[in-house]
């Protein structure tokens, strides 16, 4: 059967064939597609249903959570509601307490305000009383006094403002006379405290400042590589030089001086780290606050090396050992210190020298004497700093630093601060004047070097007997020559001591003034 179906097929043709094996399969794949789209549809519908059913399921367990949610939040308000009005009872409670409490004190003030008010009523009556009776008293009293008035009258024969007349005016004259005397005594006191206190406060003020004195030396110059310079120290809008300014506290002067910028503060050192941190920035380059900044603090510790290396290598130059390493750093600020232009610290190294060289001749420990006349300025190094004379300061600072007696003494006697109790003492003072007085070692403007001068002969001439005046050792001594026929050896001395006071009271000079009186006779005789 198979072949005899077959066999008309093939002879239909391959095309044929083909075509309806083709068609047959198309017409089963849709079959199949309809029955599997029938099935994914119940499927879907089934699925729909079941969530449906969850999402009534979910909505009725969302409206019994919102009721419980309700209902807690409920009776949580009443909860918060109740206790509320608890603590407001309390509060109301204890307000009511108070002002039951207020008013109990209120009644209890009132009562004993009545209480005062009785009290007082009574002892007003008993003041009464008493002044009624006061003013009889003093009624007795005034009757008194004038029966004695009329009775002094009657005896005396003055009347009573006859009597006060006298009487006042015996009085005003030895009054006026007593304030007279005690006025006299009290300017006279005045005077002389006066005249001391001046002398003693013009002299410590030109010893510690003396700064018309010194004026050239209170400005340095600092030498620029070019005029453009000038502009990066000002910095802009003055930043730069402000901050140095404020730094090192020197005022830096710029103008029309080509290249070259100055520098002016009366404390050296404070001149010495600028002048050193303004060098450091022009070879630096970078010129801005911050670099100024840390210039400056290196230079505070190069100047503090070098301070600490001059007092070590004064030490050195002087013979001194095992000198205290603080002292060392006040002989070394010595260097940046003058008096009337002489150095301060050359000054101390000459004065031990000379110290050390007199003790050798004298006998005396060359070593006491040497330390004492290195040591003897120590206190111009921080005079500005503390209060008290020099000499003073010096002496304090000695004896803090554990040197010897004798040191301290003549430190602090070198200027008559102290009493000399050794003869150490005496050659500290004797080299500083020498080194002081010698011609050459301090400057001094020449018109008030040649005032003083003219003033010195001035006063030597002033006196009757004086027949010639010399100041001579650049002013440090003045020869008077006396008549010997007017001025006796007595009378010579007492001028002596009247010029040192004159000159005292009226010259202002560094060290001190020998007056040389000189009274001689001569017997000239010819032999024929």
């Amino acid at each position: 059967m198979k072949g005899i179906l077959v066999t008309p097929i093939l002879a239909l043709g391959g095309d044929v064939v083909f075509t309806v094996v083709l068609v047959a399969v198309a017409l089963g794949i849709f079959i199949v597609s309809g029955i599997v789209s029938r099935n994914k549809l119940k499927e879907a519908e089934m699925k729909l249903k079941d969530s449906d059913v969850k999402i009534q399921s979910d909505l009725e367990t969302a409206k019994e959570k919102a009721e419980s949610l309700r209902r807690e939040a409920l009776l949580e308000a009443k909860d918060e509601n109740h206790k509320l009005r608890v603590e407001l009872d309390k509060e109301v409670k204890e307000r009511r307490s108070e002002i039951t409490r207020l008013e109990r004190r209120a009644i209890q003030k009132e009562e004993t305000l009545d209480r005062k008010i009785d009290n007082m009523e009574k002892k007003e009556d008993t003041l009464n009383r008493k002044l009624n009776d006061i003013q009889d008293k003093e009624k007795e009293a005034e009757d008194l006094y004038n029966q004695r008035k009329k009775e002094l009258e009657r005896v005396s024969g003055y009347t009573s403002d006859e009597a006060k007349r006298v009487l006042l005016d015996e009085i005003s004259e030895d009054a006026k006379h007593e304030a007279a005397i005690l006025v006299k005594e009290i300017e006279t006191r005045a005077r002389e405290e006066g005249d001391r206190r001046a002398r003693e406060i013009i002299t410590q003020s030109i010893q510690r400042c003396a700064s018309d004195h010194v004026s050239e030396t209170t400005v340095h110059v600092v030498s620029l590589p070019s005029d453009e310079m000038k502009g990066r120290i000002i910095g802009r809008e003055g930043r730069n030089i402000r901050t140095l300014e404020t730094l090192t506290g020197v005022d830096l002067i710029i103008d029309d001086t080509p290249e070259a910028v100055i520098l002016s503060s009366f404390d050296p050192i404070r001149r010495e780290i600028a002048k050193n941190a303004l060098e450091k920035l022009i070879v630096d380059g970078r010129i801005h606050p911050a670099r100024i900044e840390e210039m400056v603090e290196k230079s505070k510790r190069d100047v503090e090396i070098g301070i600490k290396e001059e007092g070590e290598q004064a030490a050195f130059e002087t013979g001194i050992h095992n000198l205290h390493p603080e002292l060392q750093k006040l002989v070394g600020r010595l260097k940046f210190r003058t008096s009337y232009g002489q150095n301060v610290l050359k000054h101390s190294i000459e004065v031990s020298k000379l110290c050390g060289l007199m003790a050798a001749e004298l006998g005396l420990d060359p070593t006491v004497a040497k330390r004492a006349g290195l040591l003897h300025d120590i206190g111009k190094a921080v005079d500005h700093e503390v209060e008290g004379s020099h000499a003073t300061i010096g002496a304090d600072l000695a004896k803090k630093y554990h040197e010897s007696p004798a040191v301290v003494n003549a430190i602090g006697a070198h200027h008559g601060d102290l009493e000399m109790d050794n003869l150490e003492a005496v050659l500290v003072q004797a080299a500083d004047a020498i080194s002081a007085a010698r011609p050459g070692a301090r400057r001094e403007t020449l018109e008030t070097y040649i005032r003083r001068l003219e003033k010195l002969e001035e006063i030597a001439n002033s006196y009757e007997g004086v027949e010639k005046s010399y100041a001579i050792q650049a002013g440090r001594e003045i020869r008077i020559v006396v008549k010997p026929e007017v001025v006796d050896d007595l009378g010579a001395s007492q001028m002596a001591k009247d010029i040192v006071k004159r000159v005292e009271e009226e010259l202002d000079y560094p060290g001190q003034i020998k007056i040389n009186v000189i009274r001689e006779t001569r017997a000239i005789d010819y032999a024929k």
